[in-house]
């Protein structure tokens, strides 16, 4: 089975956007179209729910309704209860909140490992309870691959180390972390697990419920859908951690970590991306449970993507003009491609744009992961992202777009 880009981009307005036309979008990475459910669902709230949600005349049942119903099909996509998935206004703001109450949780003498490998979001929050005295160890990438090796993390892992956080795939490095080996690693180390999945969630729903993280975060702008934080947080770490909203609402684990009230017209809306995924599962005859079916477009859109992808490594790993980041093997990596130059990414960018190609220039908040691999933040890289949704005459676009600025 293949995936029908055709049917695919029927989905996505963008595509038939006059403004757009001419236009090959290759900063994904940054966030992508919206689909038509969630613009639906969207237009549909704002125009028939825009009231407070959960009162019993209609409109505010409606209103609660489906706000619910995107939590509880979400979850049973990425294979986990549904009071385990919570929204919050971004994943960046989602991961403070929760280092705020990793903070009151842990106790003197309790580390954390953090990654030189994450987008600062996944990073920095972490890496700030040092100043409240407790220890952070680094788990540092390889200075040439941009890489983390397994057998690093081991050498860190002891009894006092109570969270592990790295990325499932890096904003600019590409490769795709093994989750559940480190996992199970952390795990018997008597550690939880905090996975950064913004980069990688957008190229398939993962099974969270499968690969076992106990905290796993990715962003609904960057998966088709508006622009919210959506964070899985396991029963059993979600307990013991301390409540961070309102005192009544502690018993509520989806309420527990949103200090402030959802919006509720983007919770509803989510219920979109969920939509979308069924109506591609049901396009290409992929059938079962909603976890299945979210397998099921998990693997079409990859199989398409690595198809695509390789091509354009192919390309680069053979300049010498250009330092390609991390793995040249389509399969070990997202298409998510950063290239360091002899000149600033920015400046290629805009050299691009000319040719009708849309990509980023820059250090994309991943100025750890730069800096160890001796690339110079403020030069930073060019990055050519791209979905499911992107064309094989897009990507021929892109080279014959590359060979005219390298």
């Amino acid at each position: 089975m293949t995936l029908d880009v055709e049917f695919v981009r029927s989905q996505f307005p963008a595509f038939a956007e006059p403004s757009l036309q001419g236009q090959a979008f290759f900063e994904n990475a940054g966030g992508s179209y919206t689909c038509a459910p969630v613009i639906a669902r969207l237009e549909r709230y704002y125009r028939q729910r825009k009231v407070q949600p959960y009162a019993p005349y209609e409109a505010s049942r409606l209103a609660g309704d489906e706000m619910d119903e995107a939590r509880a099909r979400l979850a049973a996509m990425l294979g986990v209860a549904s009071d385990e998935v919570s929204f919050g206004p971004s994943t960046t703001a989602n991961t403070y909140v929760l280092a705020q109450a990793v903070r009151k949780w842990m106790e003197p003498g309790d580390a954390i490992i953090v990654t030189n490998q994450d987008h600062e979001a996944n990073s920095g929050p972490w890496r700030r309870l040092a100043d409240e005295g407790f220890e952070v160890r680094e788990w540092k990438v390889d200075p040439d691959t941009g890489m983390l090796d397994p057998e690093d993390l081991e050498t860190l892992l002891d009894e006092r180390v109570r969270l592990v956080c790295f990325p499932h795939c890096s904003n600019v490095i590409g490769a795709i972390n093994p989750v559940v080996a480190i996992t199970a690693l952390a795990h018997a180390a008597g550690a939880f697990v905090c996975v950064d999945g913004v980069s990688y969630a957008p190229h398939g729903l993962p099974d969270v419920g499968g690969m076992g993280p106990d905290i796993y975060l990715f962003s609904a702008y960057k998966t088709y859908g508006p622009h919210q934080g959506i964070m899985v947080i396991r029963r059993e770490l979600g307990n013991l951690l301390p409540n961070q909203a309102h005192y009544f609402n502690a018993d509520t684990l989806y309420k527990r970590f949103t200090p402030a009230g959802p919006d509720h017209a983007q919770v509803a809306a989510s219920a979109g991306m969920a939509d979308y995924v069924d109506d591609l599962a049901a396009h290409h005859g992929i059938t079962g449970e909603a976890s299945a079916r979210a397998v099921g477009v998990h693997d079409l859109m990859r199989a398409h993507e690595v198809t695509l992808l390789q091509p354009l490594l192919d390309y680069l790993k053979d300049r010498n003009s250009v330092r390609l980041l991390g793995p040249d093997r389509a399969e070990d990596r997202a298409p998510t491609v950063a290239v360091a130059l002899n000149r600033p990414g920015e400046e290629a960018a805009t050299e691009l744009a000319k040719h009708g190609i849309m990509a980023g220039g820059g250090d994309f908040y991943a100025v750890r992961p730069l800096t160890a691999m001796g690339i110079d933040p403020a030069q930073g890289v060019l990055r050519l992202s791209f979905v499911h949704y992107t064309s094989r005459d897009e990507i021929d676009k892109l080279l014959t777009a590359l060979d005219d600025i390298l």
